[in-house]
């Protein structure tokens, strides 16, 4: 090597090229490959610490100091013990001569270079290596470097990487947690004496009441002794930059110890206190009312670091907060805990003369904000339970102060969040009351007040009357990831809230709700009497700007009340249908008119002074009117199944006006969204509520013309499958409380042929013309008929997959044409993908739900037909060349088969043999070597299912042979192909695809669950240790990591077929087989690994096995070659 400096000169100039933006990648590879040859080099080391001590520039600092992490972590068994004593003298002298000086990165990875070495050699060789620490944060000019070096410790030692043996990681733990006594006591002693050192006390008059500072009566029923709150009033000291800068590093610490070490008596009351006392720098306005007014960028700095504390020492607590396991003896400092964050939350929500609540919030860090929210959730989602038995701890005034707090937050994110809180106190609440029936009124007393006032708040909140300015801000056009836009996810949030406090107190809840509803809809209904007729059509004569925006607020106030009364719909059934059966009538009376209303006034149609507000606002309220009323489809079908008998009058009158509103709806001309909710209401009556006299009813008699009539324009897709679905759902489905001669089914069957004909009529036509080569212009026209008429006929099929015998074998009769007709166009279509793929989906549709009226001959002929189509050549050009509408095809045609080998009894079994080589000779060997996942989970379900439901066509059990040989020895048939099943499997847990990893583990552990798979003959003697053997590769490969739990339950099921076998065969043949450790390092793996025989144990023991295994291939990596080990 040449000498150092000069080799030094070489490489700052190397450095200074690398990271010049002129460089070429070429010549940054070649720089880059120079830099790792010399980093390899036995004895670099020495260089990179010459380096160190005579270089200015970082970029050489910092690959220096990569040498030596490198050197640490990879290579340090094999660096002789006299150079690793030199190493760890010369570093850490290094850091004390320069940490002042070095850039803050520079000194950080210097820090973690030497706890790197701890981490490897404390406290055998590298004995005095926390204690160094502890005397570095002890002296005052070392303080700040001792606490980065304790916070990196926490973090390396605490909580390894996988780099050291299971037994060493033990270890460091024990070893730390003997010292947090010590760290704690230490950490604690530096904040407290920085607090007293700058705190003004005696001197200072006490603040004002209107500071803001005082504290207020709730103070005393919190805070039990008055010395407590004495000290939470002392005003908040001013600290000068370094001492900041030493609270923030060992409030840093603290919360990364609180990460990991338990709750115990070492955290103590005087810690928890002073934590507290740093909080409070989080709310205090002043510090950054000093730097706006001071405007010095200094000052400015100053606020911000003193936010910072706060929000430093807020994390210390919500680390703490989050930990569920709380031992007896720390419950009490829960409970001060709790009194202490209550005191702040108190003094951030504090109303005086120079402040209203929101503006003190919206001074207030959004972080330390951010933080305060975290803790009250985790208070309430945690802790709760815990804290309130206890008599002193005022739960009614906490959520008063939570009121104010979640009500004044200053960003809509804030409010969701706290919003989020009330949820999961109203779930709490729910489920206590649930569980202590007894008592119920008495905790509702208690919290009866807080929550009217809570859902008034909430409803407030979602009001343009109330709440402008804020919900204007909302967007309303851009899609979240759920596919909600900002204001749906508002609404939606507020109005879970709202229906939580319905299902505890549904009176108030209604009764607040409904007079508000009312006052929207009289100005809503009032509009008739402005709507004028012009030469063009009608016209709204409401035209002056402050009357619009009037308007406007109270029609979109209008929509989000309606969906409130949509979404309390529950709450009106069931059990309570009687007790609540007058507020139920009042509301679905008003929907009923209002939907009327606006159809008959046509106020969709209607001209308005500003079109682009109005008319959605109109369009909107209309469809929210149909959308609330089709909520109440549920309660609709309760009352007419009480009623039905006696006077129906009242639910006749009620389901005919609602149909005078749809039906002027459904027609081409009415916009998308208004379409939509009319037919959705429609399909509602028909399917839930199913009264007797629907099909009487002129109104439906019209829709039934409309839909029949070929010369009528057709309605959007949507539109015509959701009316499809509703007549034949009319005519199909059983009327409820009627016995079977009452049913009429000869009519309807009648009427639902004639329906299904009428809709048919073009696509059988298709038949005849389907065998002629077709021209471009006519193909496209078939394909268009084929989808419209195959989307409607698979809805209808879905809809009634669930009903009575009867209703589907009218069904299948009226539709068994068209069936055949499909069959008969499949051939032609074949490399159409996007046709077969509609074409498969209806097919589909029906094995899920007409199988059986199908009948076993023509479902024979299907499966055939489809066998024949999808030859080798057919799957390959499906699967390989059309991309995903062809992968598509033929994962709904294994579908199909799913359904097709699940059926019980033996009518469909003759298929399974051409099933299985479909699977295992055509389709598998395309899509084996292929890396996209596209086909192959639903192939692995297939011979998954083919497996389940069909054990005996592998596995013959025959009872009087078990019973003569004592132990059941089950006939092995079609072995070959379940060993090309099994095979299959073996291959998947080979490839990178997680997802099909996860399901086919999952499918072999049902099989062992439920068959035994494990414990077969053919399984035990031929592949168990094979499966073990790829799992085991899989853990040490880290390849799936995140199904960790998963296999090493799996290998658990597998070895305890024969544990004997497993642990005195298989372990050893792994170990042996197992490349890069050496004979020695084997036998500790084996000895490592105890007998144990309970599940816990053994996969301790398979995880104890893969990280050690894992670590010592690491550390012979590192050894320099021609090493010799002993």
């Amino acid at each position: 090597m040449a000498s150092e400096e000069a080799s030094l000169r070489a490489l700052e100039s190397l450095m200074t090229e690398f990271f010049h933006n002129c460089t070429t990648n070429e010549r940054k590879r070649e720089i880059e490959e120079l830099l790792n040859n010399f980093a390899q080099q036995i004895g670099a080391w020495r260089f990179c610490l010459y380096f160190l001590s005579s270089t200015r520039n970082d970029y050489v600092m910092m690959y220096s100091l990569t040498v030596f992490e490198n050197l640490i972590n990879k290579m340090w068994l094999g660096v002789p013990s006299q150079d690793k004593m030199e190493i760890r003298s010369c570093l850490p002298k290094l850091l004390l001569a320069h940490h002042k000086t070095l850039p803050y990165f520079i000194r950080n990875k210097l820090c973690k270079v030497i706890v790197d070495i701890g981490r490897q050699d404390w406290p055998m060789f590298y004995h005095d290596f926390f204690t160094n620490i502890l005397q570095l944060i002890q002296s005052p000019v070392t303080t700040p470097l001792g606490l980065i070096m304790l916070k990196t410790t926490s973090e390396e030692l605490a909580c390894p990487r996988e780099d050291l043996s299971v037994a060493r990681k033990e270890e460091l733990r024990k070893l730390l947690l003997d010292q947090v006594q010590t760290v704690l006591g230490l950490l604690t002693g530096i904040l407290e004496s920085i607090w007293d050192k700058h705190c003004v006390t005696s001197a200072t008059p006490p603040p004002s009441p209107s500071s803001g500072e005082s504290g207020g009566d709730l103070l005393s029923s919190l805070l039990q002794s008055p010395s407590a709150a004495k000290l939470l009033n002392q005003p908040i000291p001013i600290l000068d930059t370094e001492s900041e800068y030493i609270c923030s590093l060992a409030l840093e610490c603290l919360a990364h110890l609180f990460s990991w070490i338990p709750l115990s008596a070492s955290i103590t009351p005087s810690l928890l206190t002073t934590i507290f006392h740093f909080a409070r720098f989080g709310c205090d306005t002043r510090a950054r009312k000093m730097s706006s007014v001071n405007g010095s960028s200094q000052n400015s700095v100053l606020g911000q670091e003193r936010g910072r504390l706060g929000i430093l020492a807020m994390s210390c607590i919500n680390e703490l907060m989050s930990k569920n396991c709380v031992p007896m003896e720390f419950e009490e400092y829960l409970l001060r805990m709790f009194q202490q964050t209550f005191y702040l939350l108190q003094k951030i929500t504090k109303e005086n003369n120079a402040h209203t609540v929101k503006s003190r919030l919206e001074e207030l860090d959004e972080s330390y904000i951010e933080k305060f929210t975290d803790f009250l959730r985790l208070f309430v989602s945690v802790h709760l339970r815990r804290i309130e038995s206890y008599s002193q701890f005022p739960v009614v005034e906490f959520l008063a102060l939570l009121f104010k707090y979640t009500f004044h937050q200053p960003t809509h994110e804030g409010y969701f969040s706290c919003l989020d809180i009330w949820t999961l106190f109203l779930d709490y609440l729910t489920s206590k009351i649930k569980s202590r029936l007894a008592d119920k009124e008495a905790v509702l007393n208690r919290y009866e007040d807080a929550l009217v006032l809570l859902l008034t708040e909430v409803l407030n909140r979602i009001q343009f009357r109330y709440n402008q300015a804020q919900l204007e801000e909302l967007d309303d056009e851009t899609l979240d990831d759920d596919q909600q836009t900002e204001w749906q996810r508002y609404l939606r949030q507020s109005l879970e809230v709202v229906a939580k406090v319905m299902e505890l107190l549904p009176t108030h809840a209604f009764s607040t709700l409904f007079p508000v509803l009312q006052d929207n809809l009289e100005v809503y209904l009032g509009l008739q009497q402005f709507v004028v007729t012009s030469g063009t059509g009608q016209r709204l004569n409401i035209t002056a700007e402050n009357d619009c925006r009037r308007l406007h607020c109270s029609l979109r106030d209008l929509s989000s009340l309606l969906q409130a009364v949509g979404r309390l719909a529950e709450y009106f059934i069931g059990d309570v249908f009687a007790a609540r059966f007058n507020d139920a009538l009042t509301v679905v009376e008003r929907l009923v008119k209002v939907t009327l209303y606006g159809s008959q006034i046509k106020l969709y149609n209607i001209e308005t002074a500003v079109p682009s507000v109005l008319k959605p606002d109109l369009i909107d309220v209309h469809a929210q009117s149909l959308a609330a009323l089709q909520a109440y489809s549920h309660w609709l079908a309760q009352f007419y199944s009480e009623v039905h008998r006696q006077n129906p009058e009242q639910i006749i009158s009620l389901v005919s006006t609602a149909l005078e509103a749809i039906i002027p709806l459904i027609s081409s001309k009415v916009q998308e969204k208004l379409l939509l909710s009319a037919c959705h209401l429609l399909v509602s009556l028909a399917t839930t509520v199913r009264p007797v006299f629907l099909i009487r009813i002129p109104a439906v008699q019209k829709v039934f013309n409309r839909i029949t009539d070929t010369s009528a324009q057709r309605l959007p897709d949507k539109a015509q499958v959701l009316v499809c679905r509703a007549l034949s759902n009319v005519l199909l489905l059983p009327w409820p409380n009627l016995p079977e001669n009452e049913q009429q089914w000869a009519v309807r069957s009648t009427n639902h042929a004639s329906l299904i004909s009428a809709l048919t009529r073009e696509y059988r036509h298709l038949k005849s013309s389907a065998i002629l080569p077709q021209r471009k212009v006519r193909l496209e026209d078939t394909k268009v008929i084929i989808h419209q008429t195959l989307s409607v006929l698979e809805d209808i099929v879905e809809s009634i997959s669930g009903e009575s015998t009867k209703s589907r074998q009218i069904c299948y009769q009226s539709l068994q044409e068209s069936v055949q007709v499909s069959l008969a166009l499949f051939p032609a279509f074949i490399h159409q993908s996007d046709v077969t793929d509609e074409m498969l989906s209806f097919f589909l549709t029906l094995f899920q739900g007409l199988r059986v009226q199908m009948g076993v001959p023509f479902t024979e002929q299907i499966i055939q037909t489809f066998l024949n189509m999808f030859t080798r050549e057919q799957l390959a050009e499906s699967i390989l060349h059309e991309g995903s509408t062809g992968c598509r095809v033929v994962e709904k045609f294994l579908k199909i088969l799913q359904v097709v080998v699940q059926e019980p009894g033996q009518v469909f079994k003759p298929f399974l043999p051409s099933i299985i080589s479909l699977c295992m000779e055509q389709v598998y060997p395309i899509i084996a070597e292929r890396s996209s996942p596209d086909v192959k989970a639903e192939l692995f379900e297939l011979l998954f299912r083919v497996l389940h439901h069909n054990w005996r066509y592998f596995f013959k059990s025959s009872v009087l042979a078990s019973v003569q040989r004592g132990i059941a020895e089950e006939q092995m048939e079609n072995e070959a192909q379940f060993s090309a099943i099994m095979q299959a499997f073996g291959q998947s847990f080979l490839q990178p695809d997680i997802h099909l990893f996860k399901q086919n583990l999952f499918y072999l552990e049902t099989l062992n669950t439920k068959q035994k798979l494990y414990h077969k003959k053919i399984f035990r003697t031929t592949m168990l240790f094979q499966f073990v053997n790829v799992l085991l590769q899989v853990l040490v490969h880290k390849s799936h990591d995140l199904l960790q739990e998963e296999i090493g339950i799996a290998i658990y099921n597998m070895a305890s077929v024969d544990f004997d076998s497993f642990y005195s065969a298989f372990l050893t043949e792994f170990l042996a087989s197992c490349d890069g450790v050496d004979s020695n390092q084997k036998n500790v793996l084996g000895r490592n690994f105890k007998m144990d025989r309970d599940l816990p144990s053994f996969t301790q023991n398979v995880h104890r096995l893969v990280n050690d295994l894992r670590y010592y291939r690491l550390c012979n990596d590192s050894l320099p070659p021609g090493t010799v080990k002993l």
